[in-house]
């Protein structure tokens, strides 16, 4: 009943440094993405202008508009080895993600195992293997003693 005028409160959220990096990185990765289909629909369109200059008998401006065509397609080249770049950066970071909490888990692992091996030693357990060992023996004694 304490939150009755009160707001609840929402839990923390954990967005790390490298979760707004990846973040970034898709952003940039779709802009370019969206840029490249700029870039296609517009040699498109020239291509079918070039076509309909030469019908017409304009072949300067056809060359010009081939001209830059040309330098479309290597935009369109550059575009895709950036694409490339941003991918390969996304997946490096992710899986560095990945790496540092298995790393976490292993640490964890040990401490773990340091601590039982601290509340147990060696000559506990051998301690513990022979007298179980005895128990097993004084059972199968008495069970063949038995009628």
């Amino acid at each position: 009943m304490g939150n009755l005028f009160g707001r609840k409160k929402q839990p923390a959220t954990r967005i790390t440094e490298q979760d707004k990096a990846v973040l970034q990185l898709k952003q940039q990765r779709d802009k370019l993405k969206q840029y490249q289909r700029k870039i296609e629909q517009n040699l498109e369109k020239e291509r079918s202008v070039a076509k309909q200059l030469l019908k017409n008998g304009k072949k300067d401006k056809a060359i010009v508009l081939l001209k830059k065509k040309r330098y479309q397609e290597q935009l369109l080249k550059n575009t895709d080895g950036q694409l490339e770049n941003l991918e390969k950066m996304v997946d490096e970071i992710e899986f560095a993600q990945i790496e540092m909490k298995v790393v976490e888990g292993l640490k964890v692992g040990n401490e773990s195992l340091k601590k039982m091996h601290e509340i147990m030693s060696l000559e506990d357990v051998e301690k513990i293997m022979d007298e179980t060992r005895e128990g097993i023996e004084y059972q199968n004694v008495s069970y063949f003693i038995s009628p």
